[in-house]
């Protein structure tokens, strides 16, 4: 059995009807899906539009903020590698630090965290035009 089908009439430009009739020569094709099948996507594509049109420029607006983001990480991780390595060159003939320099050291690292800690929990930035580098704040 058929599913339910209700009838609709309307009427077409004699051009546009000249173009459904080619459609539907095909004996597998009718009139009725050709015009259920464009009306089916016309709705479809109405409805992605009405998305695009709401969340569109939200949407773009998050992905040039990720790139941005990306970009950050990218920079910081290849700055940290880099000195890294040239740490890692630079102190690779050194004596192994005594008691009192490995104290020195982590006390350094100590106060090197507490200013990181205060950077990020007042929002100031290291870098650029508010840059607090070379002294406290």
């Amino acid at each position: 059995m058929k599913p339910h089908r209700i009838r609709h009439q309307f009427l077409l430009e004699p051009d546009l009807s000249e173009k459904l009739d080619n459609l539907s020569r095909d004996p597998s094709t009718t009139k009725s899906a050709v015009v259920a099948k464009a009306i089916e996507a016309f709705i479809e594509r109405r409805g992605e539009n009405e998305l695009d049109r709401r969340y569109g420029v939200r949407l773009d607006r998050l992905s040039r903020d990720l790139a941005y983001v990306r970009r950050d990480a990218e920079m910081i991780l290849e700055s940290l590698a880099l000195f890294i390595r040239f740490s890692i060159t630079l102190h690779a003939h050194t004596p192994v630090p005594d008691k009192a320099t490995q104290a020195i050291a982590h006390e350094r690292f100590d106060k090197f965290v507490e200013q990181v800690g205060r950077q990020v929990a007042s929002g100031k930035r290291s870098l650029g035009k508010d840059s607090g580098v070379g002294g406290e704040g």
